[in-house]
């Protein structure tokens, strides 16, 4: 469905080229769900443009749906739908007309654009809102229209930029059950890029990290945070002599960070880890007051691959 080799894009910034994306190669094969990630600056608002033609590689390849981007961006088109991260529909026409226009545009007679119109208003609950105007409606209801826009022409593949951004968690929570809904009902090949981290770990099948213009981590939420952040232990001592030898000991064990009297370590099991590193603080006279395990996040797989958050980073202005 997506098929990339050395694809790169490269800026011109007061006489000095500055690459943009360096050389991304990427698979992703019909009925995936992939969430694009990575911080501003870091490629993936460029990478989506060149997939869906709207910008032009500098060198490398790219097939998207079985067309280049190339030599075939209007096979691409026909065959993709895209939802920016403004809203596609103007003010002034009733949902239902927006969308059997939209219709018209890809070359559907009328007849087929209307039926069309009717399946996604009902699909994503859009219809007793066929007779308002788009100006009238929700974010919500707006974000799922923007959604029924790109797929009125039925594409094998939705690109989907930040599609929650600037909804309430209720609103955000209703996208989401009409996006999966998609999949179980067309089987959608489904691209998003997201900067909140909790909705790719949770939604999406597959996670793909950008930063610096390159990919550098690619596979299942669970298999990233498993192989490259580990669970969390955290522990609070009564006086910092007992946190510093806490520390020691837990040295020995995963990585450790002291700060006062809490004890942060990473290590690969901590269900497993931590009953045997309390018996041994205990064997050492160190008395603890709390101690608690965490799951990593997505974040911590960034921090661990580039030493900073991707969360402070990615919050859009």
């Amino acid at each position: 469905m997506i098929h990339t080799r050395g694809l790169t894009r490269e800026f011109k910034v007061k006489k000095e080229v500055v690459p943009a994306v360096r050389g991304i190669d990427l698979d992703v094969e019909a009925g995936q769900l992939v969430a694009f990630l990575g911080p501003n600056g870091a490629g993936k608002s460029t990478t989506l443009r060149m997939l869906t033609t709207l910008l032009p590689p500098t060198s490398g390849t790219a097939t998207v749906a079985g067309h280049d981007v190339t030599t075939d961006p209007g096979g691409v088109r026909a065959r993709i739908g895209y939802v920016g991260q403004q809203h596609g529909a103007g003010e002034d026409f009733f949902v239902r007309d927006e969308l059997i226009t939209q219709g018209r545009c890809y070359g559907m007679p009328a007849r087929a654009s209307a039926a069309r119109a009717d399946e996604l208003l009902d699909l994503l609950d859009l219809k007793p809102l066929a007779k308002r105007t788009p100006g009238t409606l929700s974010g919500g209801q707006r974000r799922r229209l923007d959604i029924a826009l790109g797929l009125i022409h039925r594409p094998d593949l939705l690109f989907l930029d930040e599609p929650s951004t600037g909804l309430d968690p209720t609103s955000r929570a209703e996208v989401w059950r009409h996006i999966l809904r998609l999949r179980e009902t067309y089987g959608t090949t489904l691209f998003l890029t997201t900067h909140y981290l909790e909705e790719a770990d949770s939604m999406a099948e597959r996670v793909v990290i950008i930063d610096g213009g390159r990919i550098i981590a690619d596979g299942t939420a669970a298999q990233l945070k498993n192989d490259l952040a580990g669970d969390h232990i955290t522990i609070t001592t009564g006086t910092e002599r007992d946190a510093e030898t806490a520390a020691r000991i837990a040295a020995r064990i995963g990585t450790e960070h002291v700060e006062g009297t809490t004890v942060r370590l990473r290590v690969a099991n901590a269900a497993a880890a931590l009953p045997d590193y309390l018996r041994t603080l205990d064997g050492a006279g160190v008395k603890v007051v709390a101690a608690e395990t965490a799951r990593p996040t997505l974040d911590d797989v960034f921090l661990t691959l580039t030493g900073r958050s991707l969360t402070d980073d990615d919050i859009p202005a």
